[in-house]
């Protein structure tokens, strides 16, 4: 509970710092047609995007199942002072962006889109793991050598 209090105030400084268009932000509160529109992945969707490729679209569609998608999150801590979160839901809260592709879903709440707008979902596939990663991240001022934590751009 500690950590989503800091993330918070976190993202509350960071929108003070550097503030985004909230208009883009505002249409995820209008309805889900509204949250639909503004969650194509189509290049005038704006710099608020979260990209998939297309591993991360097909190991989606291999493990979800009926109204399951992939949630990700941002949260304090890890070694570079932020990390990504993902795990599989099924439920859409209001303050949630839906970026569909192909028939697979990504939802990032409102908090974390802000630490990752712009940013590209991947599902890599090695020898020693297999993991959802973020890639090209634009807020991101560096990671970790794992690409499971960064430290944001002020």
């Amino acid at each position: 509970m500690a950590a989503v209090r800091g993330l918070s105030r976190t993202a509350a400084a960071l929108r003070a710092v550097a503030p985004w268009a909230r208009g883009r932000l505002l249409a995820a509160s209008r309805g889900p047609q509204a949250r639909r529109e503004a969650s194509s992945s189509s290049p005038e969707a704006g710099e608020g995007q979260i990209h998939l490729t297309a591993s991360c679209v097909q190991r989606l569609l291999e493990i979800t199942e009926g109204s399951e998608f992939l949630r990700l999150e941002v949260e304090g801590g890890g070694c570079s002072g932020f990390q990504y979160k993902f795990s599989l839901d099924t439920v859409i809260n209001p303050d949630d962006r839906v970026f569909e592709q192909g028939g697979a879903r990504v939802v990032v709440d409102s908090d974390s889109l802000a630490f990752v707008k712009g940013a590209q979902v991947d599902f890599s596939q090695e020898l020693i793991r297999s993991s959802f990663q973020v890639l090209n991240n634009p807020q991101a001022q560096q990671g970790c050598s794992c690409g499971s934590s960064f430290s944001i751009k002020l």
